[in-house]
């Protein structure tokens, strides 16, 4: 069981990654982004997780630097990710993207790397590409965002090394319950983007209703339903109470009735675009 915010999972190649994170999607540059990232620092947060079209390393990169001198750690200490975008993939070009996150971001090396979306004719070549930076320990680990179990399987047909992470959207109303089946039988974490759809879950009443019984949000409830399905959750925030609230879920423990409740929200919704019709 997860037990405070400084968890971990260990990852299929031994790597350790913090069950909970700082998403920054939709997170402009500017002094709000970097005082999110100190202040979850500051609070116990110990990972990260952007990407280039986010267009904002900069400032998540300025973020880190003043956080770990704030909480007086060490870069090794924290778990950070980015993404490579759709127009970067193929061989050469995401070795290139690569590069480009780290000097904005002011790294020497990425904790986890991602293919950001699973285009078509595009992703073999760049998953080679993450095969030859996590091979000359360029980064830790390396995974893919977005992928459903045929992309999962295409990808492993040819590949060396199998992903380490699958970051899709997840939440209560879409639980991805297949999938997660396949991670785990695969060995791939499941971690969850958009945990809280974007908001839309924070007036649901069978969801209050669990909360109220532990005297908690809605937001934990949901936080704390993703760690108890040995799901990586990285809500998004940039108000240090909510920052700190999303955290404090450590001290309950929600009861196999009220984690069937939430699976049974489930209606396959999707707020983000289907990994199986998208254009960009």
């Amino acid at each position: 069981m997860v037990k405070n915010l400084q968890d971990t999972t260990t990852l299929h190649n031994g790597v350790k990654m913090p069950w909970f994170g700082l998403g920054v999607f939709l997170v402009e540059e500017g002094p709000e982004l970097e005082n999110a990232v100190k202040t979850a620092i500051m609070n116990g947060y110990r990972s990260i997780d952007t990407a280039a079209i986010y267009g904002n390393e900069e400032g998540v990169g300025r973020g880190i630097r003043q956080g770990m001198e704030e909480a007086g750690i060490s870069r090794e200490e924290l778990f950070i990710t980015s993404k490579v975008w759709n127009a970067d993939l193929g061989y050469e070009s995401t070795l290139a993207a690569y590069e480009t996150s780290l000097s904005k971001l002011g790294l020497e090396y990425l904790d986890l790397y991602l293919i950001h979306w699973p285009v078509a004719g595009k992703f073999k070549d760049a998953w080679r590409a993450l095969e030859t930076l996590y091979k000359d320990g360029r980064v830790k680990a390396i995974g893919v965002s977005n992928f459903l179990i045929h992309q999962l399987e295409e990808l492993m047909k040819d590949a060396e090394i199998k992903p380490m992470v699958d970051q899709m959207e997840h939440h209560p109303r879409l639980t991805q319950k297949e999938l997660q089946a396949f991670c785990k039988e695969n060995g791939i974490q499941f971690e969850a983007w958009s945990p809280l759809m974007q908001g839309q879950l924070l007036d649901n009443a069978d969801l209050k209703e669990i909360g109220d019984k532990y005297g908690k949000s809605i937001a934990q409830v949901i936080l704390r339903w993703n760690l108890q399905n040995g799901v990586v959750t990285i809500p998004k925030s940039t108000k240090e109470h909510r920052i700190i609230e999303n955290a404090s879920i450590f001290d309950f423990e929600l009861t196999t009735e009220d984690m069937e409740r939430i699976d049974g929200l489930n209606q396959n919704l999707r707020v983000g675009p289907d990994p199986d019709n998208f254009d960009f």
